[in-house]
């Protein structure tokens, strides 16, 4: 736990009437589960009040509440109070207009980098910022409706690998049963999540078949712009959705997903047993111990990662 404005931000959620929620770009189910359940706390919670959600498109999580993001003038941001919520760096932030409010409140989950905002609530022990929003709804005696505790859930099961991930401890479930009490249905949630269309997952096997190992057994994949440009799938669908295809090969602890893109590389870093938040962030990224991002420039600059990555097994 790095920052406990637990008294303060309720104090600014009762004090603001207009109330806009943000979330990082290219949302995953957490960022989604996490804005879309706040927003249905506050609703519910505060009828008088105007809560909005913004961004960019929500993508395959568009399921997720509706996903439809609303669409709003700067003049609404004057006296409003910005929540940003999953995200440790100003920049990953979708709408950079959360500056023009006249508070901002972030709560997040992952590795700690820099305070940017008013008020924070960081609590690096959370499974995921979703786990982390119910928390604090219960916490602050809030009712949490039974949309909301969907949408919450839907962030806790996609951030926790469906609690298979070692971020999953004893109040990963407490936090769970809380949100099961208010009689939703999870299964529209599964059926939602992992079930795929054939051409997904013929997608999914040809990346099986571009799996390369370093010396030192780093699984890796690299798409390169051309072959990006060829395949009918968004850059989040290939970076972050193709990642995993190497998470289950026997002797693999460590593996990255390297994309092409007009602005650079996108670098997808995931262990089962190291920390490979200190590569990201040695490239200018971030995110949690054993599950992190970065962007480099070049496909040279990304072979050097790939490298520090492959001497980290043997310094283990």
């Amino acid at each position: 736990m790095y920052s406990q404005d637990f008294d303060r931000a309720i104090e600014a959620i009762e004090r603001y009437d207009t109330i806009i929620i943000h979330r990082h770009s290219s949302p995953d189910g957490d960022a989604m589960g996490s804005q879309m359940g706040l927003k249905y706390v506050l609703e519910d919670n505060f009828p008088s009040k105007k809560v909005y959600v913004v961004g960019d498109s929500a993508g395959r999580y568009s399921f997720v509440g509706g996903g439809v993001m609303d669409e709003i003038s700067d003049e609404v941001y004057q006296g409003a109070l910005a929540i940003l919520l999953d995200m440790s760096e100003p920049f990953l932030v979708s709408d950079e207009r959360y500056k023009m409010a006249e508070c901002t409140l972030r709560i997040d989950h992952h590795q700690y980098v820099k305070k940017f905002t008013d008020l924070e609530i960081v609590d690096t022990s959370a499974e995921s910022c979703a786990g982390l929003v119910a928390s604090l709804v219960k916490q602050w005696g809030l009712k949490m409706p039974s949309e909301a505790a969907k949408a919450l859930y839907t962030g806790m099961v996609t951030d926790s690998g469906r609690f298979r991930y070692d971020s999953t401890t004893a109040k990963t479930f407490e936090t769970a049963s809380y949100l099961f009490e208010t009689g939703f249905d999870a299964s529209e949630i599964y059926l939602n999540l992992y079930s795929d269309d054939l051409e997904m997952i013929k997608l999914r096997a040809s990346f099986v078949m571009k799996i390369r190992l370093t010396e030192h057994g780093v699984g890796y994949i690299y798409t390169t712009l051309e072959e990006m440009k060829s395949l009918n799938a968004s850059t989040f669908t290939i970076s972050r959705g193709m990642v995993n295809t190497m998470a289950e090969i026997k002797g693999v602890n460590t593996w990255v997903n390297f994309t092409e893109t007009e602005e650079g590389v996108l670098c997808e870093l995931r262990s089962k047993t190291q920390n490979v938040n200190a590569i990201a962030v040695k490239y200018g990224g971030g995110g949690h111990v054993k599950a992190s991002g970065a962007k480099v420039a070049s496909r040279e600059e990304a072979m050097k990662m790939l490298q520090d990555l492959d001497q980290m097994q043997i310094e283990e």
